[in-house]
């Protein structure tokens, strides 16, 4: 039974998290759990990276969530197939009741994050209740949708953030209770990551977290696209029906706040030198023989006074702030608050690629990286210019979101991220 089409029985009030019957890899017929997980299908963004994934084991979950084929229509066959297959096969298993499950991440610093996988009632964007904070693309909402169309599932949950009280709520102390019993499945990933898992299936506990998070609203942390994909899907199947709910973690940040990264920017075809150039008279610029780390500090130190930008790709660090603010006064819309119109991602791209570099925000000339070194290691192998980002505070993201001001897209990167392959939701379970 499909626990979530008999959740509109009571008129919702806000967040609504109902359990499901997870679908999981069946530890007993895959290599290792750590071999079949995934980062995110959007994080997934080179071939090497991909084929990477596809070699560590037969039944990687990447082969649902990036299948490979000649056509988008024949990428989506395959992964039906493939799940219908794996279904049928015993190698993903269906869990024997419906409940939430508490998901763990630790790394080797200490850091611990927890949260609850469910299904969230899909909420129009005019009740406020989930928040976007960056703008979505059309082609690759359409693509998820095809997806999850042809697969009739939600392969891998979003990220969605909570601010909670801070002190002992019944939805931690849930988490709490469950992190001391033994998990359903703990795994270790390549990125050093610890993973564990517990499912949750006691009434009274579930009806304790149903009515907490009743009160709640939550910021995307990392999922836009695939939010956007529940919300278009939702429209096109009748309600009440499986269509109204889509997998998600949340994850209380009073209590677990969550890293913000910065994702950085490759210009393809801007050599550093014309780069550095053409901010003359535009912008103050520093050259710094520095490594990275004592580059990103100094990078850190200016961005604490204003926007400030870090080139690369040269074999040296070139720190860029100051802009000139009769500039930056002509180029930033000011249709927006203050907040959006100082974003370091706001004057990056309206006065910088814009303007300044007239560079087209397009895949043939920009690339969105969020791992700093690879950015200036691909910089200096292909001749284009790395531009490194300092990160967004998380406040100002969830204040610009509640206002209903979207980022310009790709401004931050929350983690860390759910792997992908630890729990899936099938809609006819």
């Amino acid at each position: 039974m499909n626990t979530a089409g008999h959740s509109k029985a009571m008129a919702p009030r806000g967040l609504e998290l109902n359990p499901f019957r997870g679908l999981r890899y069946d530890p007993d017929r895959v290599g290792s759990l750590a071999a079949v997980t995934s980062p995110p299908y959007d994080v997934v963004v080179r071939p090497d990276g991909l084929h990477h994934l596809q070699s560590a084991d037969p039944h990687n979950i990447v082969r649902l969530i990036l299948p490979e084929a000649a056509t988008p229509e024949a990428r989506n066959a395959q992964a039906a197939e493939t799940l219908r297959r794996w279904r049928s096969e015993g190698v993903l298993t269906a869990d024997p009741e419906p409940g939430l499950y508490v998901y763990e991440q630790r790394d080797g610093d200490g850091m611990v994050q927890r949260g609850i996988i469910g299904l969230l009632r899909v909420s129009d964007p005019d009740e406020h209740l989930v928040l976007p904070h960056e703008d979505v693309m059309a082609h690759i909402v359409a693509d998820r949708a095809d997806l999850m169309r042809a697969t009739s599932a939600n392969l891998e949950p979003l990220l969605l953030t909570y601010r909670g009280e801070g002190s002992a709520t019944a939805t931690s102390e849930l988490i709490e209770r469950a992190a001391e019993r033994r998990p359903l499945l703990a795994t270790t990933t390549e990125d050093g990551f610890h993973h564990r898992l517990w499912s949750v299936t006691d009434p009274a506990g579930l009806t304790a977290v149903r009515e907490e998070l009743a009160g709640q609203q939550a910021l995307i942390a990392d999922g836009h696209h695939r939010w956007a994909t529940y919300r278009r899907l939702r429209a096109e199947h009748p309600s009440p029906g499986p269509w109204d709910h889509g997998l998600v973690l949340l994850v209380d940040t009073a209590r677990y706040p969550l890293r913000v990264r910065a994702i950085h920017r490759l210009l393809h075809r801007l050599p550093v030198a014309d780069a550095v150039a053409a901010l003359d008279g535009h912008f103050r610029v520093r050259r710094l023989d520095v490594p990275l780390s004592g580059a990103m500090d100094a990078l850190a130190g200016a961005a604490s006074a204003g926007n400030a930008f870090l080139l690369a790709g040269d074999g040296a660090f070139h720190l860029v702030d100051r802009p000139d603010p009769e500039l930056t006064a002509r180029t930033v819309p000011v249709d927006r608050p203050v907040a959006w119109r100082t974003l370091d991602a706001t004057v990056l791209h309206a006065t910088l690629l814009d303007h300044v570099w007239r560079i087209p925000d397009s895949p043939a000339h920009i690339a969105y990286i969020h791992d700093t070194a690879a950015t200036v290691e691909k910089a200096e192998r292909d001749g284009g210019t790395a531009v490194l980002m300092h990160p967004v505070h998380e406040d100002v993201v969830r204040d610009l979101a509640r206002e209903g001001v979207t980022m310009p897209r790709k401004s931050t990167s929350f983690g860390p991220k759910p792997a992908s392959g630890l729990v899936l939701r099938a809609l006819d379970l």
